[in-house]
């Protein structure tokens, strides 16, 4: 079982910058995919960013203005936002899918609790 625990949402003025952090636990040797998604009110949850294998996948939305990275000896992954905006309010969630506990690989997706991201204008 493998459980993820965001922290580093809160409230920020437009132009402003956050950081968010998010920890896997549980049985695990490697993660393939580590990523952050969001969720605005009354809209589906779109992919922000994602890395795998020190390569990075941008939403267009965000290119040039957050930047993933991880530490995978901590099963941490971040992300940084800068010049944020109202349109980046939401809750955002941690996800890590290919988790290889060194006898089994799983290709379950594995979802945070969420944590909110309000941009005030």
């Amino acid at each position: 079982q493998v459980q993820l625990v965001e922290s580093g949402g809160g409230l920020v003025q437009a132009g402003g910058s956050l950081r968010l952090s998010c920890t896997a636990s549980g049985t695990i040797f490697s993660i393939n995919t580590m990523g952050w998604y969001r969720q605005a009110p009354g809209k589906q949850r779109d992919l922000v960013a994602l890395i795998a294998s020190g390569r990075t996948n941008y939403a267009d939305s965000v290119k040039g203005r957050f930047t993933i990275s991880r530490d995978n000896a901590k099963n941490t992954v971040y992300l940084q936002m800068s010049s944020l905006k109202p349109e980046d309010t939401g809750v955002y969630y941690c996800n890590a899918a290919g988790v290889y506990t060194g006898t089994h690989y799983y290709t379950d997706d594995y979802w945070g609790q969420g944590t909110q991201v309000t941009v005030s204008s």
